[in-house]
């Protein structure tokens, strides 16, 4: 079976065309790349930084592999950098365009994840080939846990779900449930990069064709899973809490925020703060696994940035 990668693509809105062939595109667009033996999707935050969510989602679907262009250093870059740092995303690629010295930049990424990163020339040949050289992602035990990032309906095959294997395996046929609904769904058939398969594994990209479900009903952040999967609730126990210390909001006791998860947001209210424990009344159920990392974030429209407050883990 061939390799699969994801890595997000930040800082460019030209570059992905140069790295694949555009594929799904909404407020994220997919560029992919399929050669003998490896497929790699390139996720690109289209609408950031007008919204938050799809640098979050770019970042997390990547399961933390990046690519980050540097053109200028501005208040975009900036809060690109918090957020990495935020979500841990530990492996990357700087591609510096011409002008942009590397010492000014290792400056402004110290005591960041980015001080890790590999520091290119920007040229699409030379970050593919860099690309091509990661691994496959590292498979993690457990059962199947597959998140929701576009759905449609396809005419004479009705409800397409496509998601990333964060864990597990997902089978033809399988009996699952859509968190953190009740919903139970039936996987009718799956593709990989528009092949037919019975089976994909961790990292691998998936067209599934649902049956119990119809496409209006799923919504990005839901989650497949078996249906003990995952836990689910409106009541949320932040471990850990990280405060960003550029955050310039309000993300204490009695504030209103929006909790992102996965590719999941909501809105919530900081019940409680004792410690670097916080408690969150949610606004409607989110679905989680123990010690998933969850991210305080200001979708207010207030202008602060970053919008980034801190994150935990979640019980």
């Amino acid at each position: 079976m061939a390799r699969s990668l994801v890595c997000a693509l930040l800082g460019s809105k030209t570059l992905g065309g140069e790295l694949g062939k555009k594929g799904t595109a909404s407020d994220i667009t997919l560029y992919n790349q399929s050669s003998e033996g490896l497929n790699i999707s390139y996720v690109e935050p289209t609408q950031f930084p007008e919204k938050f969510p799809p640098l979050l989602n770019a970042i997390h679907m990547a399961g933390g592999r990046s690519i980050l262009v540097v053109e200028s250093l501005n208040k975009d870059l900036a809060e690109t950098v918090v957020t990495l740092d935020m979500m841990d995303a530990r492996e990357g690629i700087v591609a510096l365009a011409p002008g942009v010295g590397r010492e000014e930049l290792l400056h402004t990424f110290k005591g960041t994840v980015l001080e890790r990163y590999d520091f290119v020339p920007l040229d699409a040949k030379t970050l593919r080939q860099k690309v091509e050289a990661w691994p496959e992602r590292t498979a993690e035990e457990g059962s199947l846990r597959l998140p929701i990032d576009h759905a449609f309906p396809v005419r004479g095959v009705g409800t397409v779900a496509l998601g990333l294997v964060e864990r597990g395996k997902v089978r033809a046929h399988d009996k699952l449930r859509l968190f953190p609904e009740e919903t139970m769904v039936e996987v009718r058939s799956l593709q990989v990069h528009d092949a037919d398969v019975v089976e994909a594994g961790v990292g691998q990209r998936v067209g599934l064709a649902l049956k119990g479900v119809e496409a209006h009903e799923v919504k990005r952040g839901q989650v497949l899973a078996p249906p003990d999967g995952l836990k689910t609730g409106d009541l949320l126990q932040l471990r850990g809490y990280t405060p960003c210390k550029f955050f310039k909001g309000k993300a204490g006791e009695g504030d209103k925020v929006h909790v992102s998860l996965g590719l999941d947001d909501a809105p919530a209210k900081i019940a409680t703060v004792d410690g670097s424990h916080l408690t969150l009344n949610l606004t409607r159920p989110m679905a989680w696994s123990p010690g998933d990392r969850a991210l305080i974030v200001d979708l207010s429209g207030s202008g602060f940035r970053p919008r980034v407050a801190g994150y935990g883990s979640v019980d």
